[in-house]
């Protein structure tokens, strides 16, 4: 086989490795983005759940926005917003499409007050503590919220969450045999080179060298392919997930980046590593089979 005959099957070794590399870190950042936003889903999820406090007929205004500035100022409290009794009548003439004050002769609603929680606190036995704590406060008549609701939200993201640990800890294991496989088919190809140095007195570090440092260009390569797809990929979502996936939150998809990095550089080193050190511990009338 002529030098240039050789160089050109090993360009092409080079090149399938790297695409092979590439594509198993995009679909493991694929799994990686929806893994990283589910906890951004949940959060918004939860954080729009809270609950509706129903306001005493005998309460003055002043006490009730008193009470708004105190639950605002309150721990679990993300936002607390006052709904008076005229507000709440032209809301519900907007959902009936008609003048039901007109009809009755009076406003049977009530002045209330919407407050949505923080995320950790949006589950059943935290709610429970809050609403006993404003049921407390005299201007408070009635504390609401879809108890059912709030335990399935709850149940559901605990068993998405653990679906897709299992399937995230599934496609890791088939990701690493994927590359390790193509790794070991990439060295095997050279396996020859590497006896010819071992028996000419070439140091194993020595001759492994190489090897690794071109298995870490192969990982950091296909990682910068991956990158970009999923660049891609992102961009294309914002569009129709606003809020929920998109490059507003640098610091995740950051995060994201240097994790298929990170993996790209080790599945490739560690596995070279192995590879190559098979084939040195070989006989030389094994390399054959």
């Amino acid at each position: 086989m002529s030098n240039t005959a050789a160089k050109r099957k090993l360009r092409s070794s080079y090149v399938t490795t790297v695409i092979s590399i590439s594509l198993v870190l995009f679909l493991l950042g694929i799994i990686g983005l929806l893994f990283l936003n589910a906890h951004r889903l949940s959060t918004y999820v939860k954080e729009n759940l809270g609950f509706t406090i129903l306001v005493n007929d005998n309460s003055r205004e002043a006490e009730v926005q008193r009470l708004q500035k105190i639950l605002n100022a309150s721990d679990f409290v993300r936002e607390a917003n006052y709904v008076s009794q005229d507000e709440a009548a032209e809301i519900m003439q907007e959902e009936l499409g008609e003048d039901f004050v007109d009809f009755l002769g009076y406003n049977p609603l009530l002045s209330s007050i919407e407050v949505k929680v923080f995320a950790e606190y949006a589950n059943p036995d935290s709610m429970a503590v809050i609403e006993n704590q404003v049921l407390n406060f005299p201007q408070v008549k009635e504390v609401y919220y879809q108890k059912n609701l709030l335990h399935a939200v709850n149940d559901n993201i605990e068993k998405i969450s653990l679906v897709l640990g299992g399937f995230t800890i599934l496609l890791m294991v088939i990701a690493i045999a994927l590359i390790n496989n193509t790794i070991r088919l990439s060295v095997y190809s050279r396996r020859f080179l590497i006896k010819t140095m071992q028996l000419v007195g070439a140091a194993r570090g020595f001759i492994r060298k190489p090897f690794l440092i071109t298995g870490i260009l192969n990982g950091l390569a296909g990682a910068t392919i991956a990158i970009i797809l999923l660049s891609l990929l992102i961009y294309g979502l914002s569009n129709e997930l606003q809020g929920m996936i998109g490059f507003g939150n640098i610091v995740l998809v950051g995060i994201l980046f240097a994790i298929v990095i990170v993996l790209g550089i080790l599945i490739t080193l560690i596995s070279t590593f192995f590879a190559v050190n098979k084939y040195l511990r070989l006989k030389a009338d094994d390399l054959y089979y």
